[in-house]
């Protein structure tokens, strides 16, 4: 049986629009303040600070006061959130499939984890981000990260549609499972001649 064409679809952020790599921006702050990566990816990442940060349960200033007092040295606020945000590149080839989509009619949305100077940086040297996806459900925003139901939920609602009636797309299994039983119609994202043949089994017209 063919499946139903998706009446919105959203797109996962990291590793699917953009790629990143967070090896570099640990080194990058810890250059920066004089501290080994070990330490601050234990003090950042392991400690769980970032979920809470891309949870919007602390701000930024949290994170660097923590940096601070657990490496002893006083890095710029500014230049650390910099350092830390500036891992990001446009993944080129998702770009046709976007630019498609969006000239077919199809509304385009972002569905993602991320913290407030991940995002302030991506929309502001990205305009793909800008020009193609509206709404825009982060995780910090909305105080729930995937593969919490949560999320899901509330990106169905944000765009008035049942959940059935969405499509979404993450290169991480456990958040296509979680919307999956949320009701999305959901894939793993793999490659774009992927994600394209995945949208051709759903009837969706477009020109790519």
């Amino acid at each position: 049986m063919p499946l139903a064409p998706p009446r919105f679809i959203y797109f996962d952020m990291g590793n699917v629009l953009l790629l990143f790599d967070e090896a570099r921006a640990v080194r990058q702050m810890a250059e920066l303040a004089g501290a080994s990566p070990a330490d601050v990816r234990a003090i950042v990442y392991e400690s769980g600070l970032q979920d809470r940060y891309e949870t919007g349960l602390v701000g930024w200033s949290e994170i660097h006061q923590t940096l601070c007092r657990e490496t002893g040295t006083q890095p710029d606020a500014d230049r650390l959130a910099h350092a830390g945000s500036d891992m990001f590149e446009l993944n080129v080839p998702i770009v046709p499939l976007v630019a498609s989509l969006s000239a077919a009619g199809y509304p385009l949305g972002i569905l993602s984890n991320t913290c407030p100077s991940h995002w302030e940086l991506v929309i502001q040297r990205f305009t793909i981000l800008r020009a193609y996806f509206k709404p825009a459900v982060l995780s910090y925003e909305v105080g729930a990260m995937k593969p919490s139901d949560a999320i899901y939920r509330l990106a169905a609602q944000r765009v008035g549609l049942e959940p059935g009636e969405v499509f979404f797309m993450d290169d991480r299994q456990e958040n296509v499972d979680a919307a999956r039983r949320c009701g999305l119609d959901a894939v793993h994202f793999a490659s774009v001649p992927a994600l394209a043949a995945d949208l051709r089994q759903r009837g969706v017209d477009f020109n790519f």
